[in-house]
């Protein structure tokens, strides 16, 4: 079927949905109002998990149906989300407003691989200079909120999580426990996933798909007094035997630990809310190809990355203004190293440092003010940090020293961001308009990464620490008419991008990789410019149906013209739901127009449009004051055989899968 994009749009208009994304306040919050999306996760507790696809989906597969929220996929696990089409460089992740970076060079670790759908309520994302209240920014920010039970609530609750699927075997058990009262809560969460090799569509088996991990979880609360309470949570998450079909690598570990502790404070003197935070995480990661056959060189490549960080921020309202200041800092320690082993017994190994013990040390301070108007509010929100990288290793210092012989072993830089946004109510509409600037330090890799292999685009990469930092100039639209039974949702976003650091060839440079086409360098362009917009339609026809709907489309391109790598073409969702006698059933259909707009320099070709059919029927049983949801369901029906724009190295996504998901509740 060929798809157009007038036929789409006709389409969309009328039937097409997106589910659970809603710009709405967050109330009981500390920072004020913004453009936030947010989608709800661990739901398997709450009323409404028969309105799911899937109860034991991937923290993933949750994120990725907001729309302004995409994944780049290397194989069956640790998708690596982007924010209006921009990668982890550009973004902020973060767990509960804690720093966390990933410890692999070829990001197979990102922030949202080390937390579980058990163990997180929500996920709130920003655009662009709207999420600078978490750090410094050009596409915008990602905050994974624990799951957290309440001081007050008189409760024992335990739940037992079980599901099945039957494309690559795997096997979801999960068991959680909560204990709360006036004085103190305890949360203790635990699960675990084994999955074997997927097959794509027509029974294509997809080789070193396969994974295993766990993950374990402790929250707890104790009240100090009438307004004053002590928080502390754990997160320890271990993965092995990772397989990623689109690399020429697997990972045999990856785990993190994170910790924080926390005090928070209601009405503290002339303060209506004061939150201080200090945590810690450690990330191991490593990648070694032990298990491919016919590897010109067998590698050994361990990460590791170290954090420690604090923030406090308080909410101070003055007349009409609600304020919110925040002071935040953080130290990192990225460290990676590979060693080449030939096959030849007899000669010596090879070794080098890809990223050379670099230190990382960030202070910031942010200010928001939110001011209220009789039907609308304006809000303010500006940072300023001071950010120093430095290299702690003498041998990667003269090595990157080669090619850059004028740099220091120390870099500091000053970053900035300036927001403005205002909403008004008129009616059953509401407008928000927003501008912003701001700026970015480079990443680890883009300063000091020392041949790191992309596979991608088959190059060799090498930083370079005298690159400017990359600036951002945006704008940002949104419309939204709502009546009792629907609602409609126009987005758009525009970003004028300085200084856009992107790989490009350098020809005087020889390649380390066997099989490289080459070596690019980190370079900044003058510009660069991407549009991202988005349409969401919701529907209630009765009680019992309900209809939603999405549609986005992106474009970027450079300074020459040409198109920006890992670019969304149009794409859309449809669901579908019918309640009935205690039954729901979910209909849903996502899809994409292929892809023309795409950079063969950066190893991109086109894929074809799709258009994928999922299903599911759930069902909630009663013993006594216990419950129990049943939910089965197929995915991708018709067994397409389909790609995306995202998928490295073209790797097909996942044929026919059934499921079967079990949640009871004590």
């Amino acid at each position: 079927m060929k798809l157009t994009i007038k036929s789409l749009f006709v389409v969309s208009l009328m039937l097409l949905s997106y589910t659970y994304v809603r710009a709405q306040q967050l109330q009981d919050s500390i920072i004020p109002t913004q453009l936030t999306e947010v989608v709800l996760i661990g739901d398997t507790k709450s009323n409404s998990p028969l309105l799911q696809q899937k109860l034991l989906a991937g923290v993933e597969n949750y994120l990725e149906s907001m729309p302004s929220v995409g994944m780049v996929k290397r194989g069956a696990y640790a998708w690596e989300p982007t924010i209006n089409n921009m990668n982890t460089e550009r973004i902020n992740v973060t767990i509960d407003g804690m720093k966390i970076f990933g410890a692999c060079t070829d990001k197979m670790d990102p922030i949202t691989s080390y937390v579980e759908v058990s163990n997180l309520s929500k996920a709130e994302v920003s655009n662009g200079q709207q999420g600078a209240s978490i750090g410094n920014t050009i596409g915008g920010s990602m905050n994974l909120i624990l799951d957290k039970s309440e001081l007050g609530d008189v409760f024992q609750r335990l739940n037992i999580e079980s599901g099945f699927e039957s494309n690559n075997q795997l096997q979801v058990v999960g068991v959680d426990a909560s204990i709360s009262n006036d004085r103190y809560y305890l949360d203790i969460d635990a699960m675990r996933r084994d999955a074997e090799n997927y097959t794509a569509g027509g029974s294509q088996r997809i080789e070193y798909s396969q994974y295993s991990k766990y993950n374990l979880s402790l929250n707890s609360g104790v009240k100090l007094s009438d307004n004053a309470t002590i928080e502390g949570s754990f997160i320890y998450d271990r993965a092995a035997d990772v397989g990623y079909p689109a690399l020429p690598m697997d990972v045999s570990l990856a785990k993190a630990s994170i910790a924080s502790l926390a005090y928070k404070q209601k009405k503290m003197n002339s303060f209506a809310d004061f939150e201080s935070k200090l945590y810690f995480n450690t990330i191991t990661h490593i990648m070694d190809d032990s298990k491919r056959p016919d590897v010109p060189i067998r590698m050994d490549m361990p990460g590791e990355s170290q954090t420690l960080g604090v923030y406090s921020m308080a909410g101070l309202g003055i007349g009409e203004h609600q304020l919110t200041l925040k002071w935040d800092a953080f130290v990192n320690r990225s460290y990676a190293k590979m060693t080449m082993y030939p096959n030849d017994t007899t000669e010596k190994a090879m070794f080098m440092l890809t990223w050379p013990d670099v230190l990382t040390t960030d202070s910031g301070l942010f200010l928001g003010d939110q001011f209220d108007f009789e039907k609308g509010k304006l809000q303010l929100n500006a940072r300023v940090n001071l950010h120093n990288n430095r290299l702690r290793n003498e041998m990667g210092l003269s090595s990157l020293q080669i090619f850059h012989p004028t740099m220091e072993a120390s870099n500091s830089r000053v970053l900035g961001s300036l927001s403005v946004s205002y909403q008004l109510q008129n009616n059953n509409w509401e407008h928000n308009f927003g501008v912003g600037t701001g700026n970015r330090a480079p990443s680890v890799s883009e300063a000091y990464g020392f041949y790191l292999f992309n596979s991608f685009d088959n190059h060799d990469y090498v930083g370079n620490p005298l690159l400017k930092n990359e600036g951002s100039f945006e704008g940002n639209l949104t419309s939204n008419f709502k009546t009792t039974k629907s609602n409609l949702k126009i987005q758009g976003s525009y970003f004028f991008m300085t200084n856009y650091i992107i790989g490009v060839v350098n020809p005087s440079l020889s390649k380390m990789t066997i099989g490289a086409a080459g070596v690019k360098q980190y370079v900044n362009l003058s510009h660069a410019q991407l549009i991202s917009s988005s349409l969401e339609w919701d529907k209630t026809i009765s009680n019992r149906f309900k209809i939603q709907s999405q549609l986005s489309y992106h474009r970027a391109w450079d300074s020459n013209g040409d198109n920006l790598p890992f670019i969304a073409p149009l794409e859309y969702q449809f669901t579908a739901r019918y309640l009935l006698n205690g039954y729901a059933v979910r209909l849903s259909m996502h899809g994409a127009a292929s892809q023309n707009h795409f950079n063969q320099a950066y190893g991109e070709d086109s894929t074809n449009s799709y258009n994928i059919y999922d299903s599911s029927l759930s069902k909630r049983v009663y013993m006594g004051a216990n419950q129990m949801n049943v939910k089965l369901g197929v995915e991708n029906i018709f067994d397409i055989n389909y790609t995306t724009y995202s998928d490295w190295n073209n790797i097909p996504r996942m044929g026919r899968n059934l499921f079967i998901n079990l949640s009871y509740h004590l």
